[in-house]
Formats: C-alpha cells, sequence, structure tokens
C-alpha cells in the first residue's frame, strides 16, 4: 500500500494540483468549487440532490460523485492523480488516516469544526491538528422482518442470544419449503456485499478481544473468539435463501432485493438501509426491527447493537485557497441550514424532492431528531442499559488484511472444511501481523 501511495504521490505533484476543483467561467477566470467524492453509494441521490440546491442558492458548483460499494479506496487514489482532484474526501479512521495525513487540512478553528457536539468525533493528527471530523454516526445489526418471523411462530422477544437466533434460524430452514422463505439473505461475497462480513461481521471478534485484553488497537490479534465467528458464518450461509457455493457471484443488491421481496427474514446490514427499505412503501416501521448480532460471548442479555463510525470528512489541502474555503462553506451549510439538516437527518420525505432523506445521526449542535427506526430502536436500546458494541474495524491494518479474510471466507463457504477454516484463521492471525508490520514499517 505505501508503495502505491508514494507513486501516487509522485503523480499527483507532477499534475500540479494546485488548482484542482477550480471551474471557469467564460471569460476564463477560475471560480471556487467542490467536489466531493462521496463513500456512501446508499445516499447518491440525496448528497446530488443537495448539491444541486446549493449550487442554486450560492452560485457555488458542487460535483459529488460516488465511489462504487468497496472500491472507495482505489477510486480515491485514482482521483487524487488528477487535475481536478476531490476537495471534500473520506477516510475510515486512524489506519485510514495512516495514507492521506499529508493531503488533509487542518480543520482545527474551522466553522464546521465548532458545530461537532463533542472533540472525541474529531480525527486528529499525532501533533494535536484536526485532520477529520465525524459526519455521521451509525449502527448496524441483524435487520428483521417481524411480519415473517411471526408467520414463523417467532417474536422479536424470543431471541435473546445466539443460541435463541440459531434455533430459530434453523427452525425456519427446515419449514423452508412450507414457509415460502428462508432464515437469511444471501451472505453476497462480490465486492459490493462483502464489506458485511469481512469488515463488519469481523468487528465482533475484534471487539471481544480488545474488551477482555483491555486494549483499542494490536498489532498482533489473537483470534480468541474465532471459532463464535466460525459458528455466526455458519449460521447465515447454511440457512439462506442460497447454497453457499453461490455467494462468490451474490451482491449487495441479490441480499436487499430478498429482503424487500420477502424471501427471508434476516438482513444483516445498518441504518443506512433504512431509506432503502421505507421508501415507496415497501416496509412500514411496524414491520422492520434491527437486534444484535449476537455472538455467544459475554452478558448477551446486555449486548447493543455495533454502534460507532467509520465516516470523517477531510479537505484536501492541495486544492485552491478558494476551493477549500468554498469546501468548508458547503460542509458547514449541509449541517446548520435547514435544508441540509433535514436532509442528512431526515427519513421518508425529508428531501425537497419528496424522497426519503439520508436518516443519520449526526454529531453537530444543529442535528434534528432522526426519524431512522434503526437509530430510535439502537437509542432504546441504550437508555435501557444495554452496551453497544464498539466499531473497532477501523483499526484493521490494511485493505488488504480485510481481502485476504473475504477470500478465505468465500472458500470457506464453497466447502466448509476444518482445513478451509484454519485458512479463516490464518489469514485473520498471520496476515493481521503481517498487514501490520507492512503498514508500520
Amino acid at each position: 500500500m505505501k508503495r502505491i501511495f508514494a507513486l501516487m504521490m509522485s503523480l499527483v505533484m507532477c499534475a500540479g494540483l494546485a488548482a484542482c476543483g477550480s471551474s471557469e467561467t467564460a471569460s476564463g477566470e477560475d471560480t471556487a468549487s467542490v467536489y466531493y467524492l462521496n463513500f456512501k453509494p446508499e445516499q447518491n441521490a440525496q448528497w446530488k440532490e443537495l448539491a444541486k440546491i446549493y449550487e442554486e442558492e450560492t452560485g457555488v458548483p458542487v460535483t459529488v460523485v460516488t465511489a462504487a460499494s468497496g472500491d472507495y479506496e482505489t477510486t480515491l487514489m485514482a482521483e487524487m492523480g488528477k487535475s481536478n482532484a476531490p476537495t471534500l474526501f473520506q477516510v475510515n479512521g486512524p489506519v485510514g488516516l495512516k495514507n492521506w495525513a499529508d493531503y488533509c487540512y487542518d480543520l482545527t478553528g474551522s466553522d464546521v469544526m465548532s458545530q461537532l457536539t463533542s472533540d472525541s468525533y474529531a480525527l486528529k493528527n499525532e501533533d494535536g491538528s484536526v485532520a477529520g471530523i465525524a459526519y455521521v454516526i451509525e449502527s448496524y445489526g441483524i435487520i428483521a422482518n417481524k411480519t415473517l418471523l411471526k408467520k414463523a411462530g417467532y417474536s422479536i422477544d424470543d431471541i435473546t442470544s445466539f443460541e435463541t437466533l440459531k434455533a430459530v434460524a434453523e427452525d425456519i430452514t427446515a419449514r423452508k419449503d412450507e414457509l415460502g422463505f428462508a432464515a437469511f439473505t444471501s451472505a453476497g461475497m462480490d465486492g459490493s456485499s462483502d464489506w458485511r462480513f469481512k469488515t463488519h461481521l469481523a468487528n465482533l471478534p475484534l471487539y471481544f478481544e480488545y474488551q477482555a485484553n483491555d486494549i483499542d488497537s494490536t498489532d498482533a490479534i489473537k483470534g480468541t473468539y474465532l471459532d463464535q465467528y466460525r459458528a455466526i458464518w455458519d449460521l447465515y450461509i447454511n440457512n439462506s435463501t442460497c447454497s453457499p457455493a453461490e455467494l462468490s457471484a451474490k451482491t449487495g443488491d441479490d441480499s436487499r432485493n430478498e429482503f424487500l421481496a420477502g424471501k427471508a427474514v434476516f438482513f444483516q446490514n445498518g441504518s443506512w438501509e433504512y431509506s432503502d427499505l421505507v421508501g415507496e412503501g415497501k416496509f412500514k416501521d411496524e414491520d422492520l426491527a434491527m437486534i444484535p448480532i449476537y455472538f455467544g460471548v459475554g452478558d448477551e442479555a446486555n449486548q447493543g447493537l455495533c454502534t460507532g463510525t467509520e465516516n470523517y470528512w477531510c479537505v484536501n489541502n492541495s486544492a485552491s485557497e478558494e476551493d477549500i474555503q468554498a469546501t468548508l462553506d458547503f460542509m458547514n451549510w449541509c449541517v446548520t441550514s435547514e435544508v441540509g439538516t433535514t436532509a442528512m437527518c431526515g427519513g421518508k420525505g425529508a428531501m425537497p424532492s419528496g424522497e426519503a432523506g439520508m436518516g443519520f445521526v449526526i454529531p453537530f449542535k444543529d442535528a434534528l431528531e432522526s426519524s431512522n427506526l434503526f437509530v430510535k430502536q439502537d437509542a432504546e436500546m441504550t437508555a435501557a442499559g444495554k452496551t453497544p458494541v464498539s466499531w473497532n474495524f477501523s483499526t484493521m491494518p490494511s485493505e488488504e488484511w480485510k481481502n485476504g479474510v473475504g477470500s478465505a471466507l468465500t472458500a470457506y463457504a464453497a466447502n466448509q472444511t476444518d482445513d478451509n477454516w484454519a485458512a479463516v484463521v490464518s489469514a485473520f492471525v498471520d496476515g493481521w501481523a503481517t498487514e501490520y508490520q507492512l503498514a508500520n514499517s
């Protein structure tokens, strides 16, 4: 990764990024503009609509380009090598920042920084300068279709642990032909879907190992809870809408569409899916719930959803001064204006066009209460004393590590032998040590 990044940096220098992001008027004069490389495909339409509204209000052009799911880092590398590079981009936390720290404008003292409700949402360099700010707090877990669950003879209250989740899922599988639906949607392992399992599901063994050792990062993961990782992966892939051997070609859209079509009860995903599930009258709130990813470890009765962020806005310090200021102004407008905050926090009908908003919880002073059902459920669980599972996957040493785990999971799904699981363990443990050393040498 560092070798690729060094090459990219040299290309960027040759490209002369000092003028990146600016646009030219008919008279040949440069005007300030914003180029946002968006990380979240599920909010592409909302960001494009906000960009158009902002341009109409201010006259400042805002371009939104959305990277394909799973391809953000490679897209960012390619775009940063162009003369019109992004002025606003994203890193996923301290590990992601290592690749891009030299490109991050210091946000200390900026208007948007002053809007944060807590300094803990600032991503800082070792010298204390602010490289990025979190713009959304999210939760993920297992989304359940309560209507189908009831048809199978169960309710959400019946699922309080890994063992009860397993019992319900396996009973649904045993009656799959009779019921007309499966327990889980396909755990697709193509690039649009594998992040749900090589990153989000893999967060669970990290979380419990970090808890047990009272740490928040490590240069060498032990893999203490990989047996539990195998157990829930087995549960997903053997109680699904498709054969485990088909998962390598299944996409994120496949999984979502199966859930929307009522082909499965359970769908591992996050609060960001809310607008897609309730838009256009697909589901009503009363049809849905999000439950924790029960892992068979610790106090499961008091386990909450996985809640945190890997979404940090960064401003390209190689952009022109005019474009940097235009980008800062756009960010501040998004988190302080009625239009921006409604679009970011709202659900069904929140966009000026009448489409659903982003449904975010945003860590800014002018935030509106989210209408997102899954956000509300996370708040209810926390208020009831349940402990949210923190997001530790931002400490994963590299994308290469994630890809190694994903490839091993896919191979294991197709042929569930102990030897193939040993390859998953090796990718997880040995791969971690290797990639950490490469990233920090």
